[in-house]
């Protein structure tokens, strides 16, 4: 290992370097899971494409170490590296909307809030997740499971080109007919392949729509009642239901903070009237505690919300059903209601939709045919109660295990190599991993959820 030349990378950069001793360095290496602490030797702030390129032959060059941070939200805390190189896109904020075609082609800077904002305003939009900090890149490259998940699909399932720099400094422009494997691969398989520095998406006219919290009292029957309403509903619906503690907001009515509650999170993007209907059934199953269902832009569950700023510890668990049943909520909530931590929370989304009308080897996320996802976490803050949570995990993780694994990379945290592979079932672990070889032989891109050459 060598030394970066800084004075030579200034010159090849047209954005900022930034090294420990720049003003603003400790804000700028920090990350969502404020529990990764690491000290990168150089941050990179670049502009374009170009200076990705630079970034990378630096870093190579050098025999340093190379993580790429988007919006920061990695569980796994991959977004930074201690002692390297790292390529922080969040000055990279261009958008460009077609609204005659709609399509748009947007850096991968963007947060899923203001690129949603952005189209929002020609009343287009693409699925992106549920909370408005995150990155388009990370959850692109995850596939995207969010609230229009059954309407329109996986953000991936919008995706029509990419801009790519690749393990050795060059820039790609790929798509369906345009170095196919490497996109087949990015959809769904990560940072493995390189830095996506733009992305164009496919926008579907999407503008006011019913939707909101509703919150219940904790109760198995409910839960499966919602769970019925969800997947029999028309695909204009998409809900998440979310098992955990009341927090001690205005809100929630203070005789039911620290209670387990039922958080039904639902987005119906057809016709208000048949929205307002579908709000109504969900209503009919028990007395709400909170009620913000109501008719809204779009855009606006993006601007509100999105959760804590940061988040200190976390051990998290993700998976796919092919059933829920009674014994599974019923686990479920036991373990919620005793966790020890400040914020626990199940989480299960119902999917199908139209994203299980794409075979599931059309893309690197192979999953479609699942008809849940569980994603389970405690956040935290003392490190002393590192081991009392992980065992906490260890026991959802076994209510809801089946003979058919499944993860999802976007909520995967350290989990190790085991749930790496499950999160590409069906061949497509053999398929990526001969994408990899071909693109990044040498493993550049490893600060990740990785896939060997």
């Amino acid at each position: 290992m060598k030394a970066i030349d800084l004075s030579t990378l200034r010159d090849d950069i047209g954005g900022r370097v930034v090294e420990a001793s720049t003003p603003g360095y400790d804000d700028m290496r920090t990350v969502f899971y404020r529990s990764y602490d690491s000290r990168p030797s150089i941050i990179v702030r670049p502009v374009d494409a170009r200076d990705v390129s630079a970034a990378i032959r630096a870093a190579r060059s050098a025999g340093v170490g190379l993580a790429v941070r988007g919006g920061g939200h990695s569980v796994a805390g991959h977004g930074s590296i201690d002692g390297g190189l790292v390529i922080d896109l969040r000055d990279m904020l261009g958008i460009d909307v077609d609204t005659s075609q709609r399509t748009a082609w947007a850096e991968t800077g963007l947060t899923a809030g203001e690129y949603t904002k952005a189209v929002g305003g020609h009343g287009l939009a693409a699925g992106f997740g549920d909370t408005g900090t995150v990155g388009i890149g990370g959850i692109t490259l995850a596939g995207g499971i969010g609230l229009l998940v059954r309407k329109h699909g996986l953000t991936i399932d919008s995706l029509l080109a990419a801009e790519i720099v690749t393990a050795d400094g060059e820039i790609l422009r790929i798509d369906a007919d345009t170095h196919s494997d490497l996109f087949w691969a990015i959809r769904g398989g990560g940072g493995n392949f390189g830095v996506v520095t733009k992305f164009q998406y496919r926008l579907h006219p999407v503008d006011r729509v019913t939707g909101g919290f509703l919150a219940f009292a904790a109760d198995v029957e409910l839960v499966l009642e919602l769970i019925s309403i969800a997947e029999n509903e028309t695909d204009d619906l998409s809900m998440i239901c979310n098992i955990m503690k009341a927090p001690p907001l205005p809100f929630i009515p203070e005789e039911h903070h620290g209670r387990p509650m039922v958080a039904c999170l639902l987005v119906h993007a057809g016709d208000v009237d048949a929205g307002a209907r579908a709000a109504d059934r969900i209503r009919e199953l028990g007395e709400p505690i909170v009620d913000m269902v109501q008719t809204i832009r779009y855009p606006e569950f993006f601007e509100v919300g999105g959760g804590p700023p940061w988040i200190e510890r976390e051990v998290s668990y993700t998976t796919f059903l092919d059933t829920i049943d009674r014994p599974v909520v019923a686990g479920l909530l036991d373990q919620v209601a005793t966790s020890a931590a400040p914020l626990a929370t199940a989480q299960l989304r119902v999917l199908g939709g139209a994203m299980a009308r794409v075979p599931n080897d059309a893309t690197a996320f192979a999953h479609r045919d699942r008809p849940y996802m569980v994603a389970t976490g405690a956040a935290y803050e003392d490190p002393h109660e590192d081991e009392a949570h992980e065992d906490w995990i260890r026991r959802v993780a076994s209510i809801a295990t089946t003979d058919r694994p499944g993860a999802y990379s976007g909520f995967l945290g350290g989990d190790g190599a085991s749930r790496i592979r499950e999160a590409y079932p069906g061949g497509a672990w053999e398929r990526l991993a001969t994408i990899k070889r071909r693109y990044d032989p040498d493993n550049v891109f490893s600060r990740n959820h990785n896939i060997e050459p």
